[in-house]
């Protein structure tokens, strides 16, 4: 429970912080949980309590909290150039190292790299590319975007726009222009007696059935994770993006993979879209792009967008856009140092290697009565509370299961993220086995714990 003294963390964070993303009656109820540092993939409080971050922060500290090569890069860089942008044709050397870095490992054999502070702006950045190239190309009415309900792609008036969340409606969002299909959850939007297969069938149609609407001529691109992260780590139908891929090449329209949370190893592979079979025109990095260590984004462009964009942006003499900590030379040395530790070191290896164990960890919590799907890839997982599991009724909304779920889990010094009516685990990639055993026996107490006490 929270301390209510005057001078208290919980009180001081009260007082001067304003908070996002955040269930505000657990803040009221037991205050925030202020921390101090971290070792390996620990997190200690200012109580000196450690908590099992089996979210690592916020899908990106893979690497840990104290990897002594990522500070050292940071420190190493910070003495020898501390910061510059991007901007006038001007730039680091670590800069221009990373874009080399990005097109070697990305699936493309030539391309080239805008950097920015954050996913959020890399997709926001992404659109207003595409709308630049349309007016360039002599479309200025191409402007529509699509993505799916329930992705997210961001927080920006663009990028939330992207993202199909409902609580988005209290800023007057999406703006016109953006356009959103079904979620591929083939657990939660499949019809009765509709097969895996079928499904998907029904995911393409729907988009063919969406352009024959909007005009192919008016759309701008489609925007997907690999797999959605925010939504609740929902993978997508088999054979979904093969199928949706050869709809959008039907009618010219580009595919850009946002792969903030699944590039860099969340899923296995390198990216998402080599997990998935599909080759993408752009991808938008960040989280594990420097492991959590720098804010960062990045647009990596294929080559047939490298070009167009090229030529577009040579017609005026400039690309007028850019952000003041573009390309920052000490961002650019940790992300290189975070694809080689992760890439290099054994860390990709590791999701690899603890795969199975986490996908048994999952089905073992599925036989609760109260979870009706348990679901991931590499190492993103996420259990889903349900009321009736035969018919997949959830639980009531007041109720907050998953949000007293992730609570119980603190009580017992595991940190886990409640989303919707799922709690989703996204552990480090330094994480052992042992401490993966820990991580799943802390859900299961509380997963007991709570459906004890609703169900």
């Amino acid at each position: 429970m929270r301390d209510d003294s005057p001078n208290s963390w919980e009180a001081r964070a009260d007082a001067h912080s304003f908070y996002g993303f955040t269930d505000l009656p657990t803040i009221n109820d037991r205050g925030a949980v202020i921390l101090t540092h971290g070792h390996g993939p620990y997190v200690t409080d200012v109580h000196g309590r450690d908590y099992l971050d089996a979210n690592s922060g916020l899908w990106n500290m893979v690497a840990g909290f104290d990897h002594p090569g990522l500070a050292e890069a940071a420190k190493a860089q910070y003495d020898r150039f501390p910061g510059y942008h991007a901007f006038f044709g001007r730039m680091s050397d670590q800069t221009v190292m990373l874009s080399e870095k990005l097109i070697e490992v990305s699936p493309y054999a030539r391309g080239k790299v805008f950097y920015t502070n954050s996913g959020s702006e890399a997709n926001d950045t992404m659109v207003k590319m595409l709308w630049f190239l349309a007016g360039s190309e002599g479309q200025p009415q191409r402007r529509k975007i699509i993505t799916r309900k329930n992705a997210y792609h961001g927080v920006t008036a663009v990028s939330a726009s992207m993202t199909g969340k409902p609580y988005n409606e209290v800023f007057g969002l999406p703006l016109d222009g953006f356009i959103h299909l079904t979620c591929p959850h083939y657990w939660r939007e499949g019809r009765d007696g509709e097969s895996e297969a079928q499904f998907t069938a029904r995911m393409a149609q729907e988009l063919e059935d969406v352009i024959a609407r909007e005009g192919a001529d008016t759309i701008a691109g489609f925007f997907a994770e690999p797999v959605m992260g925010a939504g609740g780590v929902i993978p997508p139908s088999e054979g979904y993006f093969p199928a949706m891929q050869a709809v959008l090449k039907k009618h010219g329209i580009p595919l850009i993979s946002d792969e903030v949370i699944c590039g860099f190893g969340r899923t296995g592979e390198t990216w998402g879209c080599e997990a998935y079979d599909f080759m993408p025109d752009a991808i938008i990095s960040s989280k594990n792009l420097t492991a959590g260590y720098f804010p960062m984004g990045a647009v990596i462009l294929g080559p047939e967008l490298t070009d167009k964009l090229q030529a577009a942006s040579d017609a005026i003499e400039e690309f007028p856009h850019g952000y003041t900590a573009s390309g920052h030379p000490v961002g650019c040395a940790v992300a290189l140092k975070a694809i080689d530790v992760i890439l290099n070191e054994g860390l990709i290896d590791n999701v690899r290697a603890l795969t199975p164990k986490f996908e048994a960890g999952l089905a073992y919590l599925a036989e609760n009565p109260n979870i009706g799907e348990a679901r991931g890839k590499g190492l993103m997982g996420a259990v889903e509370a349900v009321r009736d599991k035969a018919s997949k009724t959830p639980f009531e909304g007041h109720l907050s299961v998953s949000e007293r779920i992730a609570n119980t889990c603190t009580d017992h010094g595991l940190i886990c993220r409640p989303l919707g009516q799922a709690v989703v685990l996204c552990p480090a990639f330094i994480m052992t086995e042992g401490q993966m055993d820990e991580m799943f026996n802390k859900l299961e107490s509380a997963l007991k714990q709570v459906f004890a006490e609703v169900a």
